[in-house]
Parts: C-alpha cells; sequence; structure tokens
C-alpha cells in the first residue's frame, strides 16, 4: 500500500477557501482510493480534474473517490465525477463514491447523479464489496448503492 499527496492549488486570494488536499492511496490489485479534503468549486477544478485523470490512468480494479472531508461540493465537482464515471466506464474500471456527506447526497439527489453514481457509505464498504472479504458492521446505511 502506498499513499502520496498531491499539492493543493494556491490560494488565489487572502479570502479563498481552503484549499483541497487529495490523497491517494494504492491497494495494488484491488483499487487506487483518492480522500477529497476541503472544498470543491471553480478555483480546485484543475486539480481534482487532474487527480481524476490520473487516477484513470492507473487502470486500478477499483477507483474509490472518498467524499468523508469534504466540506463543499459544487457542479463544478459533480461534473468531474460525472466525467469520470464514463471515462473508467470506458476502461473497464468500477468508480465508486464513498461516504458523501449530506450537502453533496443532497446534490446527487437534486440533479439525478444518484442514479448513474455507485456510492457506499464508506471506503471499507466499498473495498469490502470488490471482494476484500472483510466483514464489516453496519453503519446505518446500506453499504453501497448501484447508480
Amino acid at each position: 500500500m502506498s499513499t502520496r499527496h498531491l499539492p493543493p492549488p494556491s490560494p488565489t486570494h487572502y479570502d479563498a477557501p481552503p484549499p483541497l488536499l487529495i490523497t491517494v492511496t494504492d491497494l495494488p490489485g484491488t483499487a487506487l482510493v483518492l480522500h477529497l479534503d476541503g472544498e470543491i468549486d471553480q478555483d480546485q477544478r484543475a486539480a481534482l480534474e487532474n487527480a481524476l485523470e490520473e487516477a484513470v490512468e492507473a487502470c486500478p480494479p477499483r477507483l474509490v473517490v472518498d467524499l468523508s472531508g469534504l466540506t463543499f461540493c459544487d457542479s463544478t465537482g459533480l461534473n468531474a465525477l460525472l466525467r469520470t464515471r464514463l471515462a473508467a466506464h470506458a476502461a473497464d474500471i468500477d468508480l465508486v463514491i464513498a461516504a458523501p456527506p449530506a450537502q453533496v447526497r443532497r446534490l446527487l439527489d437534486i440533479t439525478g447523479a444518484g442514479h448513474v453514481l455507485t456510492t457506499c457509505a464508506s471506503v471499507r464498504a466499498a473495498l469490502h464489496d470488490h471482494g476484500t472479504n472483510r466483514p464489516l458492521p453496519r453503519e446505518g446505511m446500506p453499504p453501497c448503492r448501484a447508480g
């Protein structure tokens, strides 16, 4: 297992939101996990898109995008996830959105994107569902919901 942090973009002004921190964890033969921490809006678009593109290019069996650390996500993030879904599908990679916070779940519901994206309650559930064969405790919602 290897973990690396991608450099956050530089804030463009003093009142800028905290940068988006992207941590990439490679679980060889199982999955690539991108943990997003902070806010996703237009200012973080390029960093997010680059990280997602690199993840698809790595061709893991499963790409898990962990949203548990997000404090905000607008249509910029949603658009990036939907484009990644298409690229992952074309590369025969399972894309799973893990632990979306309430604001993101609402965005997925309102836009209908929740019907096309597979979401899981946690990264552990996303990895378990992919065959890690580890028993998982119930977390209050179904472990995964296919889109």
